[in-house]
């Protein structure tokens, strides 16, 4: 069997052996979501196939160190430096300070990665916990000539890069396309080329979000933050660059040219991109109204959805496509990862009922040495997940007594199912997790109605106070106490 793990690289475009710069050790920079708002769906699907990612790296003996960050400044609201900074926007909207929509929505993204049961990152770093990072590499660059100062504002000089490095390495493309593309401000830009981008911004006197630098008082432009950071926390030159398909053409190539004009050298040895979603065919987007927010998922809630989904039936149902490719979501889709996802998790919950026999019908090595050639091959899950309901075959029949299994294979079942199910895939068993919900609850009401019964009604209201307080609400009725998350 071949144990190497292939990785389809975008900056070669094609698959490629994984060989860690500094073996075991791996360093994994993956750009996180800019938190101005609720995260949409295609960043879960993102952060769900770098975890993993992340999962399989850990399980074949690595020590990664994972950093994703938190985009919290100096994001506009177009790529061409052009428009409000999202944050600032919407605190004006809210009349809010921009920390709190930031401390908002950071905590609502973090609530959601939990939902989907994503590990979390070892570093997390934020754009606004690293100014004097982002300031420090921008002189750098100016320095070695591939950046000017303009009005407090510095722009990074694409033409001059483009006399010594390839700008359009990582998407293939043609500098004339991209320049006969990329529209014209009208004489109000200030900028030297079509293609240069902004790597600090003269703050107007409206900008909440400023910090004082050597060009007066402004903020970083959004690509810098991720070449300062992950330089600081993996080195100039780490493993895996990952992110959304949709970040290479700007971000990310404007991050290569960062680093190379900056460190001469390039920042990832391979590049990781997820695909896009579409719903029934068409991709998802805002204007073509067709998005929904994760929570609509869960609860069913959108127009497009004939009910809500669980966070593990959506996790199952991204895991069934492999990373790469696109992900569409239509209900007969969903609801066959419903059905798929119990099936899975049922014939797991007869594993502590199977009896081992003294021989075997079931060779459960061969199928763990397919799952691992299926996520050695740039992690194909679809693939994994193939084999995982052959041994849902096998779980049935034994416990049915169509076929036996000795206990050597039984062993080797569930640390199979340990493996690839948990670990690997990530995926729980909510079923369980709910009946242990419930039989909490009854066991609380019940000390609640002892309480109340011994007139103690103290206890009684510091019961349902506190449960109140952790969002469960009680209500008491002529059938007894019953109870529902708020």
């Amino acid at each position: 069997m071949d144990n190497q793990l292939v990785i389809y690289n975008t900056l070669t475009r094609t698959k490629e052996n994984f060989l860690p710069i500094n073996p075991p050790f791996v360093g994994m920079y993956v750009c996180g979501p800019t938190v101005y708002s609720d995260v949409h769906l295609g960043n879960c699907r993102t952060f769900v196939s770098f975890d993993l990612i992340y999962r399989y790296l850990l399980h074949a003996g690595y020590k990664v160190r994972y950093v994703r960050n938190i985009t919290d400044a100096g994001h506009l609201e177009g790529d061409r430096d052009e428009g409000d900074d999202k944050f600032s926007k919407k605190a004006r909207l809210e009349q809010l300070e921009p920390m709190e929509i930031v401390q908002r929505y950071t905590i609502g993204f973090h609530d959601m990665m939990r939902l989907f049961n994503t590990l979390p990152p070892s570093i997390e770093p934020t754009a606004t916990g690293h100014i004097a990072e982002q300031i420090e590499m921008v002189k750098e660059i100016i320095d070695n000539g591939y950046a000017y100062e303009i009005n407090g504002s510095v722009y990074f000089d694409v033409e001059k890069y483009c006399q010594q490095y390839n700008y359009t390495i990582l998407t293939n493309r043609q500098l004339d396309d991209l320049l006969a593309n990329t529209r014209d401000l009208g004489g109000q830009d200030e900028k030297k080329g079509r293609l240069d981008f902004a790597l600090w911004i003269k703050a107007k006197p409206e900008h909440i979000m400023r910090w004082p630098s050597p060009w007066g008082w402004g903020f970083p432009g959004w690509h810098i933050e991720c070449s300062a950071m992950s330089s600081k926390y993996l080195g100039e030159t780490f493993d895996i660059h990952g992110g959304g398909m949709d970040l290479a053409a700007t971000h990310h190539t404007n991050e290569i040219a960062q680093s190379q004009a900056c460190n001469h050298t390039q920042p990832a040895k391979f590049w990781m991109h997820t695909n896009m979603l579409t719903v029934n065919g068409v991709r998802m987007s805002k204007s073509a109204g067709n998005g929904f927010l994760p929570q609509e998922l869960f609860t069913g809630d959108h127009p497009l959805l004939s009910r809500g989904y669980s966070p593990m039936t959506v996790r199952f149902f991204m895991l069934q496509a492999h990373y790469r490719s696109t992900l569409d979501f239509s209900n007969d889709a969903l609801e066959a990862s419903d059905k798929g996802f119990k099936r899975l998790m049922n014939a797991i919950a007869l594993l502590d009922k199977l009896k081992p026999s003294t021989t075997t019908d079931a060779a459960i090595a061969p199928i763990r040495e397919k799952c691992v050639r299926a996520m050695n091959d740039d992690f194909n899950s679809p693939v994994l997940i193939a084999e995982l309901f052959e041994v849902v075959r096998i779980i049935n029949s034994v416990y049915d007594g169509k076929s036996k299994i000795d206990q050597q294979n039984l062993d080797e079942l569930q640390l199979l199912i340990k493996d690839f199910v948990y670990d690997v895939l990530g995926l729980k068993d909510e079923q369980n997790e709910t009946n242990d919900l419930e039989k909490l609850m009854d066991f609380i009401i019940k000390m609640r109605m002892d309480a109340k019964n011994n007139k103690d009604y103290a206890t009684s209201d510091r019961i349902r106070n506190g449960l109140q307080e952790l969002g469960i609400q009680l209500k008491d009725g002529k059938e007894g106490t019953t109870w529902s998350k708020a």
